[in-house]
């Protein structure tokens, strides 16, 4: 047979010629040179997986078919759900039974892949996880933590929510109180120029919120000197005398200025003047 005739394995040229043969990147070898060349080792019995086996792999990993079992119950997982824990592989009932949580309401376990809930170290299969008051599934929609239970945001609003005495809208978080009356905040605002008054000095005439600046445009006495309103809330001093007022600062003699403010003073008409000038007239 010639040289062109003969057809051998590539690493130990041993004819194939009526033998098994294995082909690689278009080249041929004897099916022993390949599986000590090519074949993955089993992680289960750290022997080759030859040409005749099934090679199963996970994560660059490989088992022979009869070695890819649960570590711990031995159980076979091919073409079987498995999880894997610390490089070991486990079926998705060990598994549960050995690190998956526990629902708090079924006591059950929370099966891998299943749909649950986490909520402050705790767990709920979905479908357990209920409002304590419609006794509907959460899902994923927003709830309330009260006492022991839960509450979708709906029944939690009718159950406990105050409502804001201006919109009647439930107030869920934060909020006023005046005069025993609950309030958004951002409702709780001024009567006259519809500021809002949380978090600032405010007063009040017949039971409505004032902001200082309103109310004493509205109400305060006027300074007869400057003409601006005057107003105790912020602290400010006054000079009242025959139902007129001043501020302190503008209680000054009308012809030289000097302060009258624990001073005699006399008057000539709706005029004020010290001692001094007004001796002089």
């Amino acid at each position: 047979m010639s040289a062109s005739e003969r057809f051998d394995c590539h690493y130990c040229k041993d004819s194939l010629l009526g033998k098994k043969y294995i082909m690689k990147e278009d080249t041929q070898y004897c099916t022993k040179c390949y599986e000590n060349l090519f074949a993955n080792c089993c992680e289960g019995c750290s022997l080759p997986i030859g040409c005749n086996c099934k090679d199963l792999s996970y994560k660059d990993r490989h088992w022979h078919d009869q070695c890819f079992k649960c570590a711990k119950c031995s159980r076979s997982l091919v073409e079987k759900a498995f999880a894997a824990k610390d490089e070991l592989l486990l079926c998705t009932e060990c598994y549960a039974n050995d690190y998956s949580s526990k629902c708090s309401t079924c006591k059950k376990t929370v099966m891998p892949g299943s749909r649950k809930m986490e909520y402050k170290g705790n767990s709920w299969h979905e479908t357990c996880f209920l409002c304590h008051r419609c006794q509907q599934p959460i899902g994923t929609k927003s709830f309330i933590p009260k006492d022991t239970g839960y509450f979708c945001v709906p029944c939690f609003e009718k159950q406990f929510a105050y409502q804001c005495c201006a919109c009647k809208k439930a107030i869920t978080t934060g909020g006023v109180t005046y005069q025993d009356k609950p309030w958004h905040r951002e409702c709780f605002l001024c009567i006259g120029c519809r500021k809002q008054l949380s978090g600032q000095r405010f007063t009040s005439r017949e039971n409505y919120p004032y902001c200082l600046e309103c109310f004493s445009n509205l109400y305060a006495k006027k300074c007869v000197g400057c003409t601006k309103a005057i107003t105790s809330l912020a602290g400010a001093k006054y000079i009242s005398f025959e139902e007129r007022q001043w501020h302190s600062e503008c209680f000054t003699c009308m012809q030289c200025s000097v302060s009258l403010v624990g001073r005699g003073f006399l008057t000539q008409r709706d005029n004020i003047l010290c001692t001094d000038c007004g001796r002089e007239k």
